[in-house]
């Protein structure tokens, strides 16, 4: 992957020079502080840079949605980063919001309305998709033709949001060898970290569900799992590292997958 220097602008910036922009992107925590996750952030904005459309950050100005701690049952401090975050996007007078996490997906899409935040929210892998049907960026190269990929459902993102298919467009665009795992769809698993089980330990048991996932991955004899979830990269990509495969089995957010196959 080349390096490429983009100036992504804040709000703030954006604001003052009297400028508007297509999308707020929504970075999160794990796009912003994790060392794997901020690696798909790196790559998206590289898609929407290459694909011509205008975006801005808040930078600074953004706090953690509040799912995690309304997960956990704390709904003061949920509440709290909440309407601080909408009065925030509301001060600049945001419409349309994308981000590549779920949760983040789901909690502004979702649960900020009832609390006075109405935007049009959608998860980079359906941003990805209109892109890729638009023509608007397009996959050369055929890096991934033919390759066995298999791809996880983020519980968010699929069971909560009903977002199936363009994660898996994405793949046909790609030219992949798409191998479902036993349990997708409306049917998949889990992959450990969903309602705030990130930040917490296991409850009792005979194996964590990492391991369960990473099992049904590799049961697919994919050599790369397609993920949209910072949690999920994390939770597969350690089940994996758990069975000794991870040399042979890479673990990729799907704008990775297109900005390693056209070499951005």
């Amino acid at each position: 992957m080349s390096e490429e220097t983009i100036k992504i602008k804040t709000l703030s910036e954006v604001h003052a020079a009297g400028e508007k922009v297509d999308y707020l992107f929504w970075v999160g925590c794990a796009g912003s502080f994790d060392a794997r996750a901020q690696k798909v952030t790196k790559a998206f904005s590289k898609i929407m840079h290459h694909a011509g459309i205008s975006f801005a950050i808040l930078g600074t100005e953004e706090s953690c949605t509040g799912d995690p701690a309304r997960r956990a049952g704390n709904e003061f401090v949920f509440q709290m980063l909440a309407l601080q975050n909408i009065e925030t996007l509301n001060s600049y007078e945001v419409k349309r919001v994308v981000t590549a996490c779920p949760h983040c997906f789901n909690t502004l899409k979702n649960e900020y309305p009832a609390l006075g935040g109405q935007y049009e929210v959608i998860h980079h892998t359906q941003l990805l998709n209109e892109l890729l049907a638009s023509n608007k960026i397009t996959v050369e190269g055929g890096k991934f033709a033919g390759k066995k990929i298999t791809y996880h459902d983020s519980c968010y993102l699929g069971r909560v949001n009903g977002v199936y298919e363009a994660p898996r467009e994405i793949l046909e665009y790609l030219d992949a060898n798409l191998v479902e795992m036993k349990r997708c769809r409306t049917k998949g698993l889990c992959c450990g970290a969903g309602g705030a089980q990130m930040f917490k330990e296991d409850e009792p048991g005979d194996k964590r569900i990492n391991i369960e996932r990473a099992e049904e991955a590799l049961d697919t004899d994919a050599s790369i799992v397609a993920a949209n979830c910072p949690f999920c990269l994390t939770m597969v990509s350690d089940g994996i590292k758990a069975k000794e495969k991870q040399d042979d089995v890479m673990v990729y957010d799907l704008a990775e997958l297109i900005v390693q196959n056209n070499n951005w």
